[in-house]
């Protein structure tokens, strides 16, 4: 019976997205549409939508679980992440938008790559566009793997029974709504991620006897348990922070910026988005901590996943809701993986279509582009479920891989585009090249612990090499190369006259409202 009420559940939650999906594919009318929604996005949408397809199945099982092994010490990720959303919104957004829209209309990061820097040999678009394919059909691939696991290890089904589901699921809406899609749906799921997420924690604290009666439980199991030093390393938590750097560089949440209705929207989206991050991940701390206690209260109650504690939060909604109102929460880790799945999926798309098709110098009516979009996510859906089949796939290699990959070889030449108006196109190639070179192959090979650069065998995350030899190349490289044309440099001037002005005016009518 309790199975019955289960998928009871899930089989509502997978109607209403099927329905958000049907509802945006007759909001759907052309190719710009399919990949980037005309551009009409309201803040809050936006926010959610980035912060939905940004932590997929960390949020609810990694985070919760490192909390419930480790204690705080493990939290440093969760403030590099939070930091790195924050700034990214507060000063890429608002000029990314801005120049995405000037820069020839650009609807995809290669696109504005080319137009912003002039590249008539296309070739950096080109590589741009072969970078996401790369790394994106891994990516696809990890959130495929953890669909599967989830049916797997909650309902004891069939791993590819589970994997196809998911992936079919979240294809329907992807395929036939596009962006909008992936993009209505993602906030329904952001916010079955945050009620999910507060209210497992708040109840598991009634159920143990309040907030006193928590932490006398935790200190009986991890008197460290609040030391975010205790057992950490340098190396470890600048690894820890530095995936903040990744942001800037992450085309499946900047794009969410290019279809902002105006630069000024940027403002509301910091504050919905690092609002909803922050409480997310308070409420992620929360069932970590709610879980020792219950756990240590409750022995013959015990955890499934004893040695990574990822089910922590899993195993409570089940025990502490009826069956269907458990389905409902437990539909919060499919909608994080689903929701990044999606938003990756239409990136892909979009990266195949208007990238690769476009940068060979193919052009596509409006029609032809909406349904070749829709043939490359199926396309690209094929292919990511094909590497998926494999259960034995690690999903946090697979998602850390990625993350650093496109955070070098994209981050630095998104910050210098939109900051420093001396960039060339050949500086930002060999940025790009450079910087998936370096992250890539100190991922594999981890030199730092074969050369024996820091104590023991602690290895740097690839991302900090990474960001930092593409940021070196693509100013050296710019410097000793002839500076962009005068028309580039005027643009970017107009640009960021644009925006100073919109903050400008923003701050004036703030100053207004006081008066």
């Amino acid at each position: 019976m309790d199975l019955t009420f289960k998928l009871i559940a899930l089989a509502i939650y997978f109607i209403a997205m099927l329905a958000i999906g049907a509802y945006a594919f007759f909001k759907t009318r052309g190719g710009d549409e399919y990949m980037l929604g005309g551009r009409q996005l309201h803040p809050f949408t936006a926010a959610l939508s980035a912060g939905a397809s940004d932590m997929s199945g960390w949020l609810v099982m990694g985070l919760p679980g490192a909390l419930y092994i480790s204690g705080l010490v493990e939290a440093w990720l969760a403030v590099g992440l939070t930091i790195g959303a924050a700034l990214n919104w507060y000063f890429v957004a608002p000029r990314l938008r801005e120049y995405t829209k000037a820069a020839d209309d650009s609807i995809t990061v290669p696109s504005f790559f080319g137009n912003r820097l002039t590249d008539r040999t296309r070739l950096l678009r080109i590589v741009a566009g072969l970078v996401i394919l790369v790394f994106f059909a891994f990516y696809v691939s990890s959130g495929m793997v953890a669909g599967g696991k989830f049916f797997e290890s909650m309902f004891g089904g069939n791993y590819l029974l589970g994997m196809l589901l998911v992936a079919a699921v979240t294809l329907a809406y992807t395929l036939f709504g596009g962006f909008l899609g992936a993009t209505y749906t993602d906030v329904v799921q952001g916010m079955i991620m945050l009620v999910s997420l507060l209210l497992v924690p708040v109840v598991a604290i009634f159920a143990v006897g309040g907030p006193i009666e928590m932490w006398h439980s935790i200190q009986q199991v991890n008197p460290d348990f609040t030391s975010m030093t205790k057992g950490a390393t340098g190396v470890g938590v600048l690894s820890s922070l530095a995936w903040g750097l990744g942001y800037f560089g992450q085309p499946h949440i900047i794009v969410r910026f290019m279809a902002l209705r105006s630069a000024k929207d940027a403002k509301a989206g910091l504050v919905f988005g690092v609002g909803w991050m922050i409480l997310c991940v308070l409420g992620a701390i929360f069932t970590a901590m709610a879980g020792l206690a219950f756990f240590q209260q409750n022995g013959d109650s015990g955890l499934t996943d004893t040695k990574n504690g990822e089910s922590v939060f899993l195993d409570l909604a089940q025990i502490m809701f009826h069956p269907l109102i458990a389905g409902f929460v437990l539909a919060a880790v499919l909608a994080a993986i689903m929701s990044t799945l999606s938003s990756q999926l239409v990136v892909t798309s979009s990266a195949l279509v208007e990238d690769l098709v476009g940068g060979f110098g193919v052009s596509l009516g409006a029609k032809a582009k909406l349904w070749a979009g829709r043939g490359a996510v199926l396309a690209v859906a094929i292919f990511a479920g094909i590497l998926a089949a494999n259960p034995n796939s690690s999903i946090l290699d697979l998602v850390g891989f990625a993350w650093a990959g496109f955070g070098s070889a994209f981050g630095p030449i998104i910050l210098l585009s939109l900051f420093w108006r001396r960039l060339t196109n050949i500086g930002a190639l060999a940025a790009m090249i450079g910087g998936a070179v370096v992250a890539f192959w100190w991922g594999q090979a981890t030199p730092d612990v074969s050369w024996g650069l820091f104590p023991g065998d602690e290895h740097l995350y690839e991302i900090v090499p990474g960001f930092a030899v593409a940021l070196i190349l693509a100013i050296v490289v710019s410097l000793v190369t002839p500076k962009p044309s005068e028309r580039t440099l005027q643009q970017f001037d107009q640009v960021r006259a644009n925006v100073r002005g919109t903050a400008d005016a923003q701050t004036a009518a703030a100053e207004d409202a006081t008066v």
